[in-house]
């Protein structure tokens, strides 16, 4: 249950999906009943249909932000980086920011780098795992530079050539309609199929929606390296939940009604605020919480994800939400049927 080869599959290449459905909400959508250990095929906008009224949406309102710049070193060698610290910040002098770099050879400490419109930046610290912490500096700053030329920061299984036709299209689809807090390195992807129609739609139908805000970070794609799954380490990642939000799912729970987190992302968050008695407490904090085979849920009654990389920790968290034969059983189906998997895919309904 805890050896790292218990999360791997095959997947064939041709299923993992490079672009986004032409509409949203008409993905397909695998149900996993846990109580009835079944499995059936659905679509993403019967998704009211499938719920309950009283049943309460946590969604993460994370935005992502365009993170992924191309420069060049004082030698002229060329260079990816992926800033990975979005600070809510005006300060004139800022602080360093962790970044990914992609490059031939790394720079070392006080190296100077070059990007677009004036902005360059100064290694002030070489870490581990290609993570070096860059000082920006220039009469504009690295936030105005990501905006204005930042790439989004897909992942590397969605292939983008050149002058890619989807550039335009990524920039819009690799968020989910209701983004509003940017901080984040990565969509949550779960989120990604839903439209404003169909919001309303649940509204209709007696669904709340309601949402907490966990910025996504580099730690959570980070790959396992360790044979007990236990033993891997998260990143932290901040948090917010409101009092509004607290007080709905406190709400919704007296009243019978199911609290379905949107993303494994949002399970995090939830499970990692909560007080002894369950309740979940609003406020601002850090979690690296990584959830395995034997965790207790005391908030999460039913997640909508997608499906997941093999040896991955969002898989170790479905596998110990669903169960790890139910969840293998569900994704060798979503294999046969051909499913789309990963960022741009489909989802799974795990009531």
């Amino acid at each position: 249950m805890f050896d790292i080869k218990d999360y791997d599959y095959d997947l064939p290449a041709k299923l993992i999906a490079q672009e986004p459905a032409s509409i949203r909400d008409h993905s397909r959508l695998l149900v996993v009943d846990r109580q009835k250990q079944s499995i059936s095929g659905s679509h993403f906008f019967e998704l009211p249909t499938l719920l309950r009224p009283g049943d309460l949406l946590v969604v993460n309102d994370t935005r992502v932000v365009p993170a992924r710049l191309f420069g060049r070193k004082e030698s002229g060698g060329r260079i990816e980086i992926l800033v990975l610290e979005h600070p809510d910040s005006t300060d004139k002098d800022p602080s360093p920011r962790t970044c990914l770099l992609k490059s031939s050879k790394r720079p070392k400490n006080g190296s100077l780098l070059f990007f677009d419109s004036g902005v360059s930046g100064q290694v002030t610290e070489v870490l581990d795992n290609g993570l070096l912490k860059i000082k920006f500096m220039g009469n504009r700053s690295i936030d105005f530079l990501l905006e204005d030329k930042g790439h989004m920061p897909l992942p590397p299984y969605i292939k983008r050539g050149k002058g890619s036709t989807y550039s335009k299209l990524d920039k819009e689809r690799y968020q989910t309609v209701y983004s509003k807090k940017k901080g984040a390195v990565a969509a949550p992807t779960a989120g990604l199929h839903f439209t404003e129609y169909l919001i309303e739609k649940l509204r209709k139908a007696g669904i709340s929606l309601v949402p907490l805000t966990l910025h996504v970070g580099y730690g959570t794609f980070r790959p396992v390296r360790t044979k007990d799954i236990r033993k891997h380490n998260l990143g932290e990642e901040l948090y917010f939940i409101k009092p509004e939000t607290a007080r709905a799912i406190e709400q919704t729970k007296e009243k019978g009604g199911r609290v379905i987190a949107v993303g494994t992302t949002a399970v995090r968050a939830l499970e990692t605020a909560t007080s002894p008695d369950t309740s979940v407490l609003p406020g601002e904090g850090k979690t690296d919480l990584l959830i395995t085979p034997g965790f207790s849920f005391n908030v999460v009654d039913a997640i909508i994800t997608n499906f997941h990389l093999p040896k991955s920790s969002l898989l170790f968290l479905v596998c110990a939400f669903a169960g790890l034969e139910l969840t293998r059983k569900a994704y060798r189906l979503a294999v046969g049927k051909e499913y789309r998997f990963y960022s741009y895919g489909d989802a799974m309904l795990i009531l």
